[in-house]
């Protein structure tokens, strides 16, 4: 099952749970769920929502109706880096200068962690990116993006976009933050999907660019190439921080467009992860 938020008319947003053929969007807070960050906190929160998914009484609002948001409360969102063979090879491409420390946090004990976005700054499907004015080098990063509740607990899956500027962080790695971290620069949705087990190794991310209505660039991963375990990942970012409403956790990307592709204001995003959906985004100037 997948949970959301979403907007309906004029009013609040609200906390949904997407029908199996996604066309409706059955209204929770008629269950009294209004935040997913309470119902993450909830011990048996799957058990809850397993009942909650066969009350019919629940209204069921067409999902032409409706507004999807990102899937964030005030949460915040992490990211971590170099965790795919392709990443750490783009991430040694970009300089010279950077590539030994590149080279070496992928077969480092400790993952390379990094804040990625306040919870008000994210976008959701549909919503804009950006792209830095003062960038020549800028791409999307398709990646799995793990939801932690307070706890530490794993209590889903989501898709995410961490938008860099390959060039900035590439002129030196203490510039990481500005490549990484501007408004516009990360995007979650259009769900949480919600299960009692890991996702399969053999399970795909999709990577469409589209410009002008002709695909400019496509690419495929598997989360067969990522090397670390999310247990790996949750304990590292647990270590010496605490998250009261949990956090959001992006996987690293193993897909990078080669240079010198670089987006453009007007490029349509489109990030599969099935069975979690299309995170699709449109890139602002």
């Amino acid at each position: 099952m997948k949970l959301c938020r979403f907007r309906h008319g004029d009013a609040l947003p609200r906390v949904g749970l997407l029908t199996e053929n996604s066309r409706h969007v059955v209204d929770l807070t008629r269950a009294g769920i209004e935040r997913l960050d309470e119902l993450f906190e909830e011990k048996n929160f799957l058990a809850r929502l397993k009942k909650i998914s066969a009350d019919a009484a629940l209204p069921r609002i067409p999902l032409t109706d409706v507004a999807l948001l990102a899937p964030v409360d005030e949460q915040e969102v992490w990211a971590v880096g170099v965790t795919y063979l392709r990443s750490k090879a783009a991430r040694m491409e970009e300089s010279d200068f950077s590539a030994t420390a590149y080279d070496r946090v992928y077969d480092a004990l400790r993952p390379e962690l990094f804040f990625k976005s306040q919870p008000q700054k994210v976008v959701g499907t549909g919503d804009t990116v950006c792209i830095r004015r003062d960038a020549k080098w800028n791409v999307p990063e398709p990646e799995l993006a793990l939801v932690f509740n307070s706890r530490g607990t794993l209590c889903g899956f989501t898709i995410g976009n961490d938008m860099s500027s390959r060039d900035i962080e590439g002129e030196n790695p203490l510039y990481l933050p500005q490549a990484k971290v501007y408004d516009g620069s990360c995007a979650l949705g259009p769900g949480i999907l919600i299960t009692d087990g890991p996702l399969p190794a053999t399970t795909e991310i999709a990577l469409s660019i589209t410009r002008g209505g002709q695909i400019c660039f496509t690419g495929v991963t598997s989360l067969a190439e990522l090397k670390r375990e999310p247990r790996e990942l949750v304990a590292y970012l647990f270590r010496e921080s605490s998250f009261p409403t949990g956090c959001f956790l992006m996987t690293g990307t193993g897909i990078v467009p080669p240079a010198p592709f670089s987006l453009q204001a007007g490029d349509e995003i489109a990030i599969t992860i099935e069975p979690i959906g299309t995170l699709k985004n449109l890139v602002g100037g």
